[in-house]
């Protein structure tokens, strides 16, 4: 059966945009309203909440026209990413968003709003969005009329629901899986606070302090457990499906480097990195993005390749730099570059290290090491499921599939 269409703008309530705050004289803060910008839109049915960012309450009430609500439609309306899309769930509120954002409020007695959020998230979609952005003269953007006139194929409710379900059931799976490594992550900066910076490691109590450090202990620098590996190669060189980590790929926050694309689209010369190995970016080091890689790959040269020294130093690397203080001290010794500021290697490893003795050192990695495998598991378990999702996707939402 041939399936009714209809436009956008008959089945939502909004199709509108956000608002920057500093069209009104307003600031970003360090924590308040969720702010969510285009690159929180990951193309899965969940937003990166670390790459939010933030605002105050008054700011927040101020703009009126980008408060969200819980079930609206996030969709990047310009900018290079066009066509990415998100899903607002109630722990997400409350909420706003960008310009560069379109907002879709479905009215939910004509459709339901999981269905037309798959709609977007079909590659045609974004293909078309893709294609209509790339036809401006200045950077890529889908006017707001055009979206409205977006042409829906719209089967009965009963239909748009069990189509949903169906594919919200993978999008569940790997919101869990994102949640476990969320508090798995956290668990690492919680045990790295406590031995590292706290000093509060087992039999703390019993340990005598010389010098500002538990007797057993030594003071090194970032620069006698690691180094920065430089090892470029040229497009030519690489295998096509070879993983490749572009800053875009780096979340903020997140030690977890689940996401990356394939050197078919590099063009440049790039850094090879290994499996374990620790992307650092360093173009504007405070954005806090840090990770460990899960694959062998080639990576932004804006990113700094780090190696531990030894495998038993790979925990205690990882969590060095990717620490909040350790970020906060590249951000402040960072080179002013010709157009963006970049962490500084040379400054980086003399950061200061506390090293403990070795039985401690082992226990730490120990634990660590079984976090950063059950990370790696997960991002495989979702990156199988967003396979099998992306398969049934279009086969679904054409009428091919029945379900």
């Amino acid at each position: 059966m041939k399936w009714e269409e209809v436009e956008l703008a008959d089945i939502a309530h909004v199709v509108t945009k956000g608002t920057t705050p500093t069209t009104m004289g307003r600031q970003f803060t360090d924590s308040g309203v969720n702010y969510i910008k285009a690159e929180a839109l990951n193309g899965d049915f969940s937003l990166e909440s670390q790459s939010f960012s933030f605002i105050d309450d008054e700011t927040h009430n101020l703009l009126k026209r980008s408060i969200l609500q819980e079930e609206d439609i996030l969709v990047t309306i310009a900018g290079a990413q066009v066509g990415k899309c998100g899903y607002v769930r109630g722990e997400h509120l409350p909420a706003n968003t960008n310009q560069a954002v379109g907002i879709v409020r479905v009215n939910k007695q004509k459709a339901d709003s999981r269905f037309i959020y798959y709609y977007f998230k079909q590659p045609s979609t974004f293909s078309l969005c893709q294609t209509l952005g790339a036809a401006q003269a200045a950077q890529p953007n889908v006017n707001l009329t055009v979206l409205k006139g977006f042409k829906i194929p719209l089967p009965s409710r009963t239909e748009q629901a069990r189509i949903a379900e169906t594919l919200s059931a993978y999008d569940d799976l790997m919101e869990n899986n994102s949640r476990r490594m969320a508090l798995l992550e956290e668990s690492a900066r919680l045990l790295y606070r406590e031995w590292f910076v706290r000093l509060r490691f087992p039999s703390y109590e019993h340990a005598r302090i010389t010098n500002g450090i538990p007797e057993g202990w030594n003071r090194k620098t970032l620069g006698d457990i690691c180094t920065d590996l430089r090892e470029t190669v040229s497009p030519d060189a690489l295998e096509p499906d070879t993983p490749y980590i572009g800053l875009e790929h780096l979340p903020r926050r997140s030690i977890s480097l689940t996401e990356w694309g394939t050197a078919e689209a590099v063009t440049s010369t790039k850094l090879r990195y290994k499996t374990g190995d620790i992307l650092f970016g360093k173009i504007r080091p405070y954005f806090h993005k840090v990770g460990i890689a899960f694959t062998d790959g080639v990576a932004s040269s804006d990113a700094i390749v780090i190696r531990a020294n030894t495998d038993e130093l790979q925990s205690l690397v990882l969590m060095v730099v990717s620490s909040d203080e350790f970020v906060a001290e590249a951000s402040q010794t960072m080179r002013e570059g010709s157009k963006m500021p970049r962490a500084d290697w040379k400054h980086m490893i003399k950061y200061p290290v506390v090293f403990p003795p070795q039985g401690l050192l082992a226990d730490f990695t120990e634990t660590v090491t079984a976090i950063t495998d059950q990370l790696r598991n997960l991002c495989f378990q979702n990156q199988k499921l967003r396979a099998a999702r992306d398969l049934l996707l279009p086969k679904l939402m054409s009428g091919e599939l029945a379900v």
